[in-house]
């Protein structure tokens, strides 16, 4: 009997024109590091008494179906993750590069099906009804490059054959740290150590009685952009807008050699007064847990620009 490992893992990914029904074709395959999405169904301990000290049989709960998928930040996939998160983007170009905007505050977000496949066992795992609830990723000097999407599921329906077809196939070209930079008003910032910023949909589950036990939905509420910023504390100018109150516009972006890129504009970001501690004879380092807000000027919170030769998401 084989075994189910990791490295043989499969998934795939199709955008669906009716909530919670997997689409019969169109899947794309996904590359991705790791996976907790899943389906699980507690047992609700029996409470009746009057039949001795061993339980009665337990009750079957509701099905919950979510989990965190964590991918790489490239030049093409990435977009239909910033789809999910974000909406439909508005493409330029008349052939490429494109450049694909994604925009803050849709209403509408598209779901998606999702099947991960151990092609082994065999097991084939659909989950329909995706939504993104947030999606985060992490600045820094070296390592690999990834960002994490939290994912709510409606269900999950289990196979012994792949239901996705053949999926059409990605040429991966990753952005690294060493392709990242963060501006701040157009300037860049000095003595960065790190930074990791989120973006949440709070993502309301409808919870409504069914015979099946799933949601009915997830709609979207208030949107969120938060993170932190570490800095080597030089000069007084984030300390400085964080005591005025005063809102900057903060850029997060990667470039890569062949004309690729990804640029998360923050129009209207918030910097708390951070306290300012001297530990030891190391350098001193300031974090600012910053906030981004609607901008009355651009009309949204952010924008998230992706230039490649995909035509369209």
């Amino acid at each position: 009997m084989a075994r189910a490992q990791g490295a043989r893992a499969q998934m795939a990914l199709a955008f669906e024109t009716t909530y919670g029904t997997p689409p019969a074709s169109g899947y794309t395959k996904m590359p991705f590091a790791s996976t907790t999405l899943g389906a699980e169904q507690p047992l609700q301990t029996s409470e009746l008494l009057g039949y001795g000290r061993d339980p009665q049989a337990p009750i079957k709960d509701a099905v919950t179906a979510d989990g965190d998928v964590v991918i790489p930040i490239d030049a093409e996939a990435f977009g239909f993750w910033l789809k999910a998160a974000f909406g439909a983007p508005t493409t330029t170009g008349a052939d490429a590069p494109y450049t694909h905007e994604f925009r803050s505050g849709s209403w509408a977000l598209p779901s998606f099906s999702v099947e991960t496949g151990m092609p082994e066992v065999p097991r084939f795992a659909m989950y329909s009804g995706c939504m993104v609830d947030s999606l985060n990723w992490q600045m820094a000097r070296s390592g690999l490059l990834t960002a994490t999407a939290s994912i709510v599921a409606q269900g999950e329906a289990i196979a012994t054959s792949t239901a996705a077809g053949t999926p059409a196939t990605i040429a991966l070209k990753r952005f690294g740290h060493f392709n990242g930079a963060i501006t701040r008003n157009g300037a860049n910032i000095g003595n960065v150590v790190s930074a990791d910023l989120t973006y949440a949909n709070n993502l309301d589950r409808i919870e409504t009685i069914r015979a099946d036990g799933k949601i009915d939905g997830a709609d979207p509420s208030i949107a969120a952009l938060t993170g932190t910023i570490v800095v080597r504390f030089a000069d007084q100018t984030l300390v400085t807008q964080a005591i005025n109150g005063e809102a900057c516009e903060l850029e997060f972006s990667y470039t890569l050699p062949t004309g690729e890129s990804l640029t998360l504009a923050a129009h209207a970001v918030y910097l708390p007064r951070p306290r300012i501690e001297i530990s030891g004879p190391q350098g001193v380092q300031a974090t600012f847990d910053w906030q981004a807000a609607s901008d009355p000027v651009v009309g949204r919170m952010c924008t998230v620009t992706l230039i490649n030769d995909r035509e369209d998401y």
